[in-house]
C-alpha cells in the first residue's frame, strides 16, 4: 500500500502518475509546524517532538494504519528532498511502535 503523508500535493506529480492508494493529509504536520521547520536539520529534534505532539490527536487513524502495516507492506510517500529529516521518518517511527497497534 502506498500512502501520501503530505498535506500538499507534490509539485510536478500527476494524480494518475502517483500510483497511491491513500492520501492521509490528516497525518501531515500542520501548516504552521511545516513552515516553522522549513526542513532545517538544526530544528529536527524540536520538529520531531512537536510533530509527535500533533499526531496525538490522530490516534484512531494512526492505529488503523499501524494495523495495515502489521499485515502488509506500507510505503510512506513524501515530497521532501531530505530523506532523513521529514515527517515520514517520524511517522514511520510511530507506526513501528508496538504500543500503537
Amino acid at each position: 500500500m502506498r500512502v501520501l503523508v503530505d498535506r500538499l500535493w507534490p509539485r510536478g506529480v500527476s494524480k494518475d502518475g502517483a500510483h497511491l492508494d491513500r492520501w492521509e493529509k490528516e497525518l501531515a504536520p500542520s501548516d504552521e509546524l511545516r513552515h516553522w521547520f522549513g526542513h532545517d536539520p538544526e530544528k529536527w529534534q524540536d520538529f520531531r517532538a512537536r510533530y509527535r505532539q500533533e499526531l496525538q490527536g490522530q490516534g484512531a487513524l494512526l492505529k488503523e494504519l499501524a494495523g495495515v502495516c502489521a499485515h502488509s507492506t506500507v510505503t510512506l510517500l513524501y515530497a521532501a528532498k531530505d530523506e532523513e529529516h521529514n515527517n515520514a521518518v517520524v511517522l514511520k517511527e510511530l507506526l513501528e511502535d508496538s504500543s500503537i497497534g
